[in-house]
């Protein structure tokens, strides 16, 4: 949809023009005077107010106050007369947005003003959201456990948090490193800042440089226009480096540099630039060992572990694995629409005495699969309903179809499907019928034979 344009002046000449020439890429409404405007301001929500400064009864600053006190308020342009700086700044103080000179107005650039400012509105709305949504995702209280070793380390996040020290999170992969580093971020007083995470593995090397400390236009070839870096992104927040011990040496001897000054250069400039960062940084390698044969440099090493957090593998606090499944379950019982409330015993025995080399995300997966396993009619996962390897049976390469209608080596994805059908089938094709007997509503039916291209079963 057009973002919605509202044009306020009092002369008919000029309120037309702007419309003609804008109407292609606005829904464009048109108000006389100020009175006018507020109608339809009051009346429905705009995106943006373009308004002269003259105009009867009451000027543009006082209408752009009045507009910017509603609850949904409009970008604010104000149109001034040649030479009226003083007054625009004036505006700008008042609440508006931009000015723009009337007296040599052109299209090309109000479109871009306009352009400019509803791209920073549309970034400030994704900030407050994506805040909103890191307090509700990633506070310290949403990561479940309650052994021992998981105690020691949100009493350690809790201390260090409001502190400007680097923070070197260990562990093996799936253990929720990215998520500790987030909750750290998350109880500091940066939170109201960003939190720039760089996958270091994931970059070119030859281009890793730019990556973090960005470049200028024409630095080298494919340099089109100025980039931002990640560590300039990240001013005023936290900077965490995820699997930091594949970055190459040349990359930690700027890494050093900067932790060491907090200064930087752009790729193509020799202005050096400072950034207030406070630096995070994970790796499920072990740092102490690669500094000593070279691998990485032992003083970046040592500037990275100013505080040094090791997460423990899942097998070494199985005292947790009961309040993460039921987590995972409840999360997927309710995504599946199902009415599983509890594992079995002899379920949870298994999950248990499981060694879980993938670690936390390797439980999630398994849960997943044992939800999509059960029968319509279940509330509890029973061990039937696990992944084979858990219950120590073999795998086979292709699953063949059991009487029951489960299989053993699918995908969760695969294994839905099949259900899926088969309760088509056993429902002679009745929508309403295989959606009860699969215990989902039949809206989610629907969503998932078009997720699945399933046309029917005969």
């Amino acid at each position: 949809m057009k973002p919605t344009l509202l044009i306020v002046d009092d002369e008919k000449t000029t309120r037309e023009g702007l419309r003609d020439a804008l109407e292609d890429h606005y829904d464009i409404y048109l108000a006389e005077d100020a009175p006018s405007a507020m109608n339809l301001l009051e009346s429905e929500p705009f995106q943006i107010m373009l308004t002269d400064l003259r105009l009867p009864m009451e000027d543009g600053i006082s209408l752009i106050k009045r507009a910017k006190s509603l609850s949904k308020a409009p970008i604010c342009i104000l149109m001034t007369a040649y030479g009226s700086e003083e007054v625009a700044v004036d505006a700008m103080k008042q609440g508006a947005d931009d000015y723009i000179a009337k007296g040599r107005l052109q299209i090309d650039e109000l479109e871009m003003r306009i352009a400019k400012a509803l791209r920073q509105q549309n970034l400030e709305t994704e900030n407050t959201n994506l805040k909103k949504q890191i307090q509700h995702k990633f506070g310290l209280e949403n990561i479940i456990g309650e052994s021992p070793q998981m105690r020691e380390i949100f009493d350690v996040v809790r201390q260090v948090a409001q502190s400007t020290a680097s923070v070197l999170i260990q562990g093996e992969s799936g253990t929720g490193k990215e998520l500790i580093a987030k909750a750290i971020h998350q109880l500091s007083n940066r939170s109201q800042f960003p939190l720039v995470t760089v996958h270091c593995a994931g970059l070119n090397p030859s281009l890793l440089e730019s990556e973090l400390c960005g470049h200028e236009k024409g630095a080298f070839t494919g340099a089109h226009e100025r980039r931002i870096g990640y560590i300039e992104q990240a001013n005023g927040g936290s900077f965490f480096l995820d699997e930091i011990g594949e970055i190459e040496p040349v990359t930690q001897v700027k890494l050093l540099r900067f932790l060491g000054e907090r200064e930087f250069s752009r790729v193509g400039s020799s202005k050096v630039l400072k950034s207030d960062v406070r630096l995070i940084a994970a790796t499920n390698r072990n740092l102490e060992e690669m500094s000593r044969s070279g691998e990485f440099r032992e003083d970046l090493y040592f500037r990275l572990k100013v505080v040094e957090l090791w997460m423990p593998p899942l097998r070494e606090r199985k005292s947790d694995i009961p309040l993460l499944a039921q987590k995972f379950l409840k999360e997927f019982a309710r995504q599946e629409g199902r009415k599983i409330k509890a594992f079995d015993e002899e379920a949870l025995d298994l999950l248990m005495d499981y060694e879980w080399r993938g670690n936390v995300r390797e439980l999630r997966t398994a849960v997943q699969h044992s939800v999509v396993f059960c029968r319509p009619d279940q509330d509890r996962i029973l061990p039937g309903n696990l992944p084979a390897n858990l219950r120590g049976g073999p795998r086979r390469n292709r699953p063949q179809a059991s009487n029951d209608g489960l299989s053993q080596g699918l995908t969760v994805q695969e294994a839905e499907k099949h259900l899926i059908i088969q309760a088509l089938k056993d429902a002679n094709e009745n929508r309403t019928l295989a959606a009860k007997r699969l215990g989902m509503s039949r809206r989610t039916l629907h969503r998932k034979l078009h997720t699945y291209n399933i046309q029917g079963t005969k």
